[in-house]
């Protein structure tokens, strides 16, 4: 059965949503994640910890973790500082 939504390895980064890791201090090094990227097809991507192992045998009713996916972990800071770039519905 295909899936109704489907990532797209060729889709590109366009802007980054909020601040980066060093802005708000949740790296050591300039190059370190986590980060919010948006891509040109309007999908996300999110670079964080893989803490797939750690939750998958306890995740809430109703959430799985598909093959393929990861179960991907960012600190609130770094999603509170992207609200501002993310439009409303």
């Amino acid at each position: 059965m295909a899936r109704v939504w489907e990532a797209d390895p060729s889709a590109s980064f366009t802007r980054r949503l909020g601040k980066s890791a060093e802005e708000l201090g949740t790296t050591e090094d300039k190059d370190g994640c986590p980060d919010i990227w948006e891509l040109d097809n309007g999908d996300i991507a999110v670079i964080g910890r893989d803490l797939t192992v750690e939750y998958e045998s306890r995740l809430p009713d109703g959430a799985s973790i598909s093959r393929g996916e990861r179960l991907v972990v960012i600190p609130g800071s770094t999603l509170r500082a992207a609200k501002q770039d993310i439009s409303d519905a």
